[in-house]
């Protein structure tokens, strides 16, 4: 198979430089799970030491990934990404197979929950968006306002797209820059002012005895792994698309130096703020609670309203006013995370359909010298899954399936070594081959637990990535690829 080029009427505009990539990085990791997925953790550890043991295992394996997936970068910088080395590190099939469940779940799912997210969050400002106000009901489909507002930021994210890659990277770098300097800013005030000595106390107490749900008694042995493992799906959930950047490769300025270095930069960062947030939380919030509890202190971290943490953790801070500034902050976050989403997922469209294995219009390039069709295409599946309400069980279902890939991937570059061993890397994965190999390991070892203790959700991620397989030999066949 050969390599995607560029023959047709127009062709991609080398518009982002290393700063712009690294936003994109930043701002496509950046959405609302950091002010929400740790609940569920705390359920699941009932330790704050435990629970920052699983956000700092999160973070070293996610750098280790983004550092190894520089050397594939540089190597094969085209747009595509992840799809393309999938598809050289092995066959085809794999990289359909990646492409195939990136956008029926990985891309659009979380491209329809963050937008719904968003939607949610504004519901806080303009109570008239809620999921209680329905402006269509047919009975078997109800469509409200929150499902509207939804549609309609893809929609408008979708058309700015549409209109560059200089446009887009605009909007990526006022968001991303605006809400990280708003969660440096509650990170520094939190920091200061939410501490509670009645909270460091109870938590200081309590802080490694691992305690998962039904459990009368702390745990640990083996069992500990078990625990950290299931617990991860939120950590992980909320620190994933960092790859998104290997998307665009076409549209970086020196790829083989910038996305490398973009990958660094961008992981760090998010993951240093992702452990401060939750120092946050742990010195304002007491980490256990009562579902029965009737004030954000009673229900601590484990029940916190919604599982919105984040907002109940400022809430010491700022009392009532604390629903309305982290509304403020979710909005702008989820907002910038989308448009790095939109921006990114398109490209993998379009090395697909050059290759005959996506919709024909997909690997065109319109007269802004982005995949519009790839975009339209994009828009439209992630509003139809807003509407269908699934989403969030998809997104459930696909963390295997993103850890599957990520495996693969790096394993690609041992594959890769072996069968180019003379192909140009002008980046060479940083701790090859032992970091490269931990990471490896560590992924396996939490796909076995998730698929041990949490069959339903990871079976049918699973079951997605196959459905892939006919649907890849039908297209061959109806495109007469030989």
């Amino acid at each position: 198979m050969s390599e995607v080029t560029n023959t047709e009427k127009h062709s991609f505009k080398k518009s982002l430089n290393l700063l712009d990539s690294t936003a994109i990085v930043v701002g496509s990791m950046i959405g609302s799970g950091i002010f929400i997925v740790s609940a569920d953790m705390a359920r699941n550890l009932g330790s704050p030491g435990w629970l920052m043991v699983a956000w700092v295992i999160t973070g070293i394996l996610t750098i280790i990934a983004a550092i190894s997936y520089g050397e594939l970068a540089s190597m094969m910088p085209h747009a595509g990404g992840q799809y393309v080395y999938l598809r050289e590190a092995y066959n085809p099939l794999t990289g359909f197979l990646y492409g195939w469940t990136l956008f029926l779940v990985i891309q659009t799912g979380t491209i329809a929950a963050v937008a719904m997210a968003f939607a949610k969050f504004s519901g806080v400002l303009m109570p008239w968006f809620s999921e209680k106000n329905i402006i269509l009901n047919l009975g078997f489909i109800k469509f409200n306002s929150v499902q509207l507002l939804a549609i309609f930021s893809i929609f408008i994210l979708t058309l700015v797209n549409l209109r560059g890659v200089s446009k887009a990277k605009v909007v990526q770098n006022i968001f991303t820059f605006t809400k990280v300097g708003a969660l440096v800013g509650l990170i520094i005030v939190g920091l200061l002012y939410a501490k509670n000595s009645h909270t460091i106390e109870v938590n200081s107490k309590i802080f490694w005895d691992l305690m998962p749900p039904n459990s009368t008694f702390t745990i640990s042995g083996f069992t500990i792994i078990t625990a950290l493992g299931t617990a991860m799906v939120g950590s992980i959930f909320a620190s994933v698309a960092w790859d998104n950047i290997t998307f665009t490769a076409g549209e970086v300025i020196n790829p083989k130096k910038n996305i490398p270095l973009s990958l660094f930069f961008g992981t760090t960062i998010v993951i240093g703020l992702y452990l401060l947030a939750n120092t946050v939380y742990i010195q304002a919030l007491p980490l256990r609670g009562l579902e029965s509890g009737t004030t954000v202190f009673e229900k601590g971290m484990q029940f916190a309203t919604n599982d919105r943490v984040g907002t109940s953790a400022m809430s010491v801070l700022f009392g009532d006013s604390a629903a309305i500034i982290m509304a403020v902050f979710i909005m702008i976050s989820t907002f910038g995370c989308n448009n790095g989403l939109i921006l990114s997922g398109a490209r993998v469209y379009y090395a697909m359909a050059k290759d005959g294995l996506f919709f024909r219009r997909a690997g065109e390039l319109n007269d802004k010298s982005v995949p519009g069709t790839g975009l339209i295409i994009q828009s439209v599946w992630a509003s139809v899954l807003c509407l269908s309400g699934t989403y969030s069980d998809l997104l459930d279902y696909v963390v295997f399936a993103v850890l599957l890939f990520y495996v693969l991937a790096i394993i690609s570059i041992f594959v890769l070594r072996k069968k180019r061993p003379d192909a140009e890397r002008p980046y060479k994965a940083f701790g090859y081959p032992v970091l490269p190999a931990i990471y490896i390991l560590a992924a396996v070892i939490i796909m076995v637990i998730l698929l041990i203790n949490k069959p339903l959700y990871t079976f049918p991620g699973l079951i997605i990535v196959l459905l892939g397989i006919p649907v890849y030999f039908i297209w061959r066949k109806v495109n007469k690829i030989s």
